[in-house]
């Protein structure tokens, strides 16, 4: 009698620990998430409101900025005036004729050609340059700076001979040329002229 008292105790005891273990709730249960609002949530709107803003106005670059400016602008007849204008240019600095440089080069550019044509001068150098084949020119970049101001780079790959003359005699060499030539120009002017600002070296 004696033990089963004693037993009765002990299974008291665990039973009781075992209701104070299981039958408290522990860490976050799924009754106390807030209940899902039925209408949709900023993350759910945002495609819509994105869309909204791409209706409302879209930013045009490079190219088609330049073009939406200009709807006149067209690739192919820029590349070719651009090739006739490289041609001019080379051969204008080879013969050193100053004049006809200004009107086609922005003044730092026009610098830098003055000074290479004095140093010749003070050699007692003269040059000449017959190009071998019609320079290629490939679009490099567009961009539109402000509000009309247009800037294109153009990649020119030309073969040329150059024939110059010296104290010491003359000399024939056949150079192949790779450039980055960047125009300029105000969409709104009445002037239908580029201007070069910028050349730069490039991979052949």
């Amino acid at each position: 009698m004696l033990e089963l008292i004693i037993f009765a105790g002990l299974a008291a005891i665990v039973l009781y620990q075992l209701y104070a273990v299981l039958g408290r709730r522990v860490g976050r249960q799924p009754e106390d998430s807030p209940a899902v609002p039925t209408t949709a949530t900023a993350v759910e709107r945002a495609p819509d409101a994105a869309a909204q803003g791409a209706d409302d106005g879209v930013v045009l670059t490079g190219l088609a900025a330049v073009k939406a400016k200009d709807p006149g602008f067209d690739v192919g007849r820029f590349l070719g005036g651009a090739k006739s204008a490289y041609e001019m240019i080379v051969k204008a600095f080879a013969a050193g004729d100053r004049a006809k440089l200004r009107d086609l080069l922005a003044p730092p550019v026009m610098a830098g050609f003055d000074t290479a044509i004095a140093a010749r001068e003070a050699e007692n150098r003269t040059e000449s340059v017959e190009f071998l084949h019609q320079p290629r020119a490939d679009l490099e970049k567009a961009e539109l700076v402000g509000v009309d101001l247009a800037r294109v780079t153009v990649r020119f790959l030309a073969e040329f001979r150059s024939r110059t003359k010296g104290p010491e005699g003359e000399g024939v060499e056949d150079r192949r040329t790779a450039e980055l030539w960047t125009f300029e120009r105000h969409l709104k002017s009445r002037d239908p002229n580029w201007m070069l600002i910028h050349v730069d070296a490039a991979e052949a």
